[in-house]
């Protein structure tokens, strides 16, 4: 009797198992030509505003979206409007609370081709301590080794506990903020 595994065997244990895929490869991110940022509106009149402080890992391949990974690491305490008493308001604890919460994330490894440049990078948003699922559209471009990339998203930042006090509600600054994410990029060697 042949104790040996069968194909047929092996090929039955392997069904649904994912093979493994070679990295995607990473790119460096320009920050001087790259942006994150945000808008929304207080008491009517329009808001802008960006993070001066983030950092991006991207592994990404068009052809190879299964091998494609994203993580962004913002630092909320940068947040600026142009506004000196909304950045001094921004790190506290009504909003970001940047003395416990220093950092937002968004991690994604699942990628969808919509066609004609156009994708989406779903993953997971941590926000004060939350973490939601976040699905980001976006267009890529890509011209040799070198790409640029954007994006915008509408998020409801009570969901996150973002707006405290006075500004839980949706009088003031409504719920939903659009994030809006530019970036340039170079193909690693």
């Amino acid at each position: 009797m042949n104790r040996g595994v069968t194909s047929a065997a092996l090929a039955a244990a392997c069904i649904g198992m994912a093979l493994p895929t070679a990295a995607a490869p990473a790119w460096t991110v320009d920050k001087a030509a790259s942006h994150i940022g945000f808008k929304s509106s207080f008491g009517g009149q329009a808001v802008e505003g960006t993070f001066r402080r983030w950092d991006a890992q991207i592994q990404f391949d068009p052809k190879a979206l299964m091998a494609s990974r994203v993580l962004v690491t913002v630092d909320v305490a940068s947040a600026a409007t142009g506004d000196a008493s909304k950045d001094e308001a921004l790190p506290t604890a009504d909003w970001f609370d940047a003395a416990r919460f220093p950092r937002a994330t968004f991690a994604a490894s699942s990628f969808k081709d919509l066609g004609g440049g156009r994708y989406q990078a779903i993953g997971i948003l941590t926000l004060k301590g939350v973490a939601r699922p976040v699905v980001l559209p976006f267009s890529l471009a890509i011209t040799g080794a070198k790409a640029r990339m954007n994006g915008q998203v509408a998020l409801n930042r009570s969901v996150f506990g973002v707006g405290k006090g006075q500004f839980a509600s949706s009088e003031t600054v409504p719920f939903e903020v659009a994030v809006v994410v530019a970036m340039a990029a170079t193909r690693g060697r």
